[in-house]
């Protein structure tokens, strides 16, 4: 393998919430803290509960803009995709 050839890679990382909203939350809290490294995938993150890891729940939203970038916006959020509103 050349050296600019990389994988990819899943680091699974348990964490305790109250419920799989907070889990998300929590989620994209840890994404958006470590967004500064250009390995990090945002656009994948999941969250799957610890006895099912197969059924994973969609941290951000799929869609694809140009250049590789994707809504940053909920997955499931309200209203068209954009610009991510922060509250």
């Amino acid at each position: 393998m050349a050296a600019w050839e990389r994988e990819r890679f899943v680091v699974h990382l348990p964490v305790v919430a109250t419920d799989l909203a907070a889990a998300l939350r929590f989620a994209r809290s840890i994404t958006r803290a470590v967004g500064f490294l250009s390995d990090i995938d945002r656009g994948e993150t999941t969250v799957s509960a610890e006895d099912a890891q197969g059924v994973r729940h969609r941290v951000f939203c799929d869609r694809s803009y140009a250049r590789g970038r994707r809504c940053p916006r909920p997955a499931r959020h309200d209203g068209d995709c954009g610009a991510e509103r922060h509250r």
